[in-house]
């Protein structure tokens, strides 16, 4: 059974309106930040009306294919146990790259589809992408996925495959995005930023640092 066809009438209804990236993103927004553990295939977070980013780049990734767009997500990946990483639904318009995400940080969401690159995109988010303790943490990013390839596995409507992503996506070729020497001189993210880019946060869905 294909996504729409597994809806109710409402959220089938729903999931049709949303015609362009910016209403999939809108949509994301108007959803609360999801702080648990587990995994929710497109179909469960139109019935939930909840997400986390993995939850929201499959999401994204289901509508932007509604569209006429592959289904396309990659993983942002920060430092190892200082922070979450963060998927994105990726989609060109044109020659540009833009993205979609479900984020409990006011900086890691929309990107327009202005970069000229997977690289260029990323690195958009380097600034935005902190921990509690303001420590810019992203390190590097995976080779863009194309989800299709993981249709046997029915991910729009499964929790089940959602897990199993979430496995496979621990496995693609890593692209790091800043030196050892770029890394020891990175300053700490201001207050001011700090405050504007957790502005409306879940603080049970931020990452945890332990010891």
């Amino acid at each position: 059974m294909n996504l729409e066809d597994s809806l109710s009438l409402e959220n089938r209804t729903i999931f049709e309106s949303l015609n362009t990236p910016i209403q999939i993103q809108a949509f994301l927004d108007s959803i609360p930040y999801s702080p648990e553990d587990a995994n929710r295939c497109p179909r469960r977070v139109l019935e939930d009306r909840q997400a986390h980013c993995l939850d929201g780049g499959l999401f994204a990734a289901a509508a932007l294919r509604r569209l006429g767009y592959p289904p396309v997500i990659i993983d942002m990946l920060p430092v190892p146990g200082r922070d979450d990483d963060h998927v994105l639904a990726i989609f060109r318009q044109g020659k540009g790259i833009g993205a979609i995400a479900k984020s409990n940080y006011v900086g890691l969401r929309f990107r327009e589809p202005v970069f000229r690159s997977t690289r260029e995109l990323v690195m958009s988010y380097f600034e935005a992408f902190f921990n509690s303790f303001g420590e810019k943490t992203l390190r590097g990013y995976t080779v863009p996925f194309d989800l299709r390839k993981l249709d046997h596995l029915n991910w729009e409507t499964d929790d089940r495959a959602a897990d199993e992503i979430e496995q496979h996506l621990k496995h693609l070729r890593v692209t790091a995005v800043i030196t050892s020497e770029m890394e020891a001189s990175l300053s700490l993210v201001d207050n001011r930023y700090f405050d504007g880019m957790t502005l409306g946060i879940d603080p049970k869905g931020v990452y945890k640092i332990k010891g």
